[in-house]
């Protein structure tokens, strides 16, 4: 009989015993395994949100990061400057704004106002690469007919303004306000739920907020060649321009790790060192009270030849059936809990609606499956070192007397 066949009928002669254990290392396993998607989720869910833009470097004019520092002036010359370098397949220049609609309704013609509800506007050139995703209606042009400046809009916008495709809208930092006319209904990455927000082009940034400075940009979006690749076009960036400070995707994430997102990280640690803690614990007892309950058995087992070897890879055995056993149900407890924890963490205010806290990788599952085999082995230590150790003839007496 195989050790792994002398374990599982073991184990089936005490069934109370093996589906306690069972379920305990079910849960603390789905713990441990949840612990392992948020260690890493946001990083993941936020590396995709960047990389959904089609844009993988960030040029801005300070080390703030992109969109929270002071703007970069030249911004059409520098951009011009950058698109010649051959490591590069796209520079656009973006601007960050925010604008209170006009209140009232307009006196027909389709023209609505609002209800002096802030709306953050986005402006880049007309679109040559997914900035935002177009679900109804079309993408920016930079006129629209009649010479009207077009406008995009997110869902939110569109269903609070009761707006479509070719409506008009009337926007602006002070009176009089311009009018707009929506091109389409857009996802944008970065939107929160229930934000308001819309897409203009440079141009009509300037028709929204006609004091701005013309040739000023908050990030240069970059887009490098992908025979290049990200590092090689920073590096060209940097030595074409020193004073400006040029992020890739890989630089904006290793700051979000260190900085905003490292608290997530710290809970994750901790919480998965308690449930490897609490994972071990409980084997290592269930295992230990077996063989305390067992040292009879055991004895006779090695009276009639059973090695110490063999006595050890029943108990290792053992130890991964209950574990593994455990293991493979914590998987889809962890991911059915991993949701339900993420629908939760997401309610936060402010927050991306395609940000998530939890997010699968091979890499967990990997490092799930690494605990679970340590956990396996440390628990079977012990009660290894009870059994290899146990005086045959006086075990054997003293159970015949008792």
């Amino acid at each position: 009989m195989s050790p792994l066949q002398f374990a599982w009928r073991s184990l089936s002669r005490q069934p109370a015993r093996a589906w306690l254990g069972l379920t305990g290392m079910a849960v603390v396993g789905a713990l441990l395994f949840d612990m392992l998607l948020l260690s890493r989720g946001l990083l993941v869910s936020f590396r995709d949100l960047l990389e959904s833009t089609g844009f993988d470097i960030r040029v801005t004019a300070t080390e703030a990061l992109p969109g929270m520092g002071p703007a970069l002036s030249d911004a059409a010359s520098t951009a011009e400057r950058l698109r010649g370098l051959p490591e590069l397949a796209d520079v656009v220049p973006v601007r960050f704004g925010s604008v209170a609609l006009d209140d009232g309704d307009a006196d027909g013609g389709g023209l609505r106002g609002a209800k002096r509800r802030g709306l953050a506007i986005v402006a880049s050139e007309p679109r040559r690469r997914a900035e935002w995703k177009v679900v109804q209606g079309s993408d920016l042009a930079e006129r629209g007919p009649g010479g009207r400046p077009e406008i995009v809009v997110n869902r939110a916008f569109a269903r609070e303004e009761k707006v479509e495709p070719g409506s008009l809208v009337r926007l602006g930092s002070a009176p009089p306000a311009r009018e707009f006319r929506v091109a389409g209904i857009v996802e944008f990455p970065f939107e929160a739920a229930g934000e308001r927000m819309a897409g203009v082009t440079l141009a009509g940034f300037l028709d929204a907020f006609p004091a701005a400075r013309r040739d000023e940009a908050d990030l240069l979006l970059v887009a490098s060649r992908p025979a290049v690749g990200a590092e090689a076009a920073v590096a060209a960036i940097r030595r074409a321009r020193p004073d400006l400070h040029t992020f890739s995707i890989e630089d904006v994430l290793e700051r979000l790790r260190q900085a905003e997102f490292s608290y997530f990280r710290q809970v994750s640690v901790v919480l998965a060192t308690i449930a490897s803690f609490f994972a071990l614990l409980l084997v290592t007892t269930l295992l230990t009270v077996s063989v305390n309950q067992r040292l009879g058995e055991v004895a006779a087992l090695r009276a009639l030849g059973f090695s110490r070897r063999r006595i050890t890879a029943d108990l290792v055995a053992e130890s991964a059936l209950l574990v593994g056993g455990g293991g493979i149900v914590a998987v889809p407890l962890g991911l059915a809990l991993a949701r339900a924890l993420d629908s939760i963490l997401r309610r936060m205010p402010d927050l991306p609606q395609r940000l998530h806290f939890f997010v699968f990788e091979p890499r967990a599952l990997a490092l799930h499956a690494g605990f679970l085999v340590l956990a396996a082995l440390l628990a079977a230590a012990y009660p290894v070192l009870l059994a290899a150790r146990l005086p045959i003839a006086a075990t054997l007496r003293k159970e015949s007397v008792s």
